[in-house]
């Protein structure tokens, strides 16, 4: 991997706000066990996803600073475990809060919606020219979440 873009604050995640993307590794840097996170110490985030998004020209590391997104993703990689059929999508958004209040607190508020998607759901989900003849229900069952993880917070 060569070119890499950092989302390191809510301003660089910003940019793709929305988009679906492809988790291609889950580094955490602290562990979740018995119901507690055990932090790594220092100033590490929780954990770093290198990612794939339709918006970005190169691959993303992204920094997991919020508690609730490192829990959705270590449960997806190590709770649940990713299968041979399957791959992890997220959605990182700031607008998608249930109320004003959310929206106003948002710099404080969980960002990430964690789905195990079947394989191939990101190329469905990412670009309509693949797959032309999945349309209307049959294209969302092919990309539909097996499981997903969304905040509270969100509507």
């Amino acid at each position: 991997m060569t070119d890499v873009k950092n989302l390191l604050t809510n301003k660089d995640w910003s940019i793709i706000d929305g988009e679906p993307c492809k988790v291609i590794e889950f580094v955490p840097f602290a562990l979740f066990e018995e119901g507690k996170i055990i932090e790594a110490g220092g100033n590490l985030p929780y954990a770093v996803v290198v990612i794939e998004c339709p918006k970005l020209t190169v691959k993303a590391s992204g920094a997991i600073t919020h508690k609730i997104d490192f829990i959705h993703l270590w449960m997806a990689f190590h709770e649940r475990t990713i299968k041979e059929n399957e791959e992890v999508i997220i959605f990182w958004t700031a607008k998608n809060y249930k109320s004003k209040v959310y929206k106003i607190l948002s710099r404080f508020m969980p960002k990430l919606w964690v789905m195990i998607c079947p394989k191939d759901s990101y190329n469905i989900l990412s670009d309509n020219s693949y797959r032309p003849e999945l349309t209307g229900e049959k294209r969302y069952l092919a990309c539909k979440p097996i499981i997903e993880w969304k905040p509270n917070v969100f509507k």
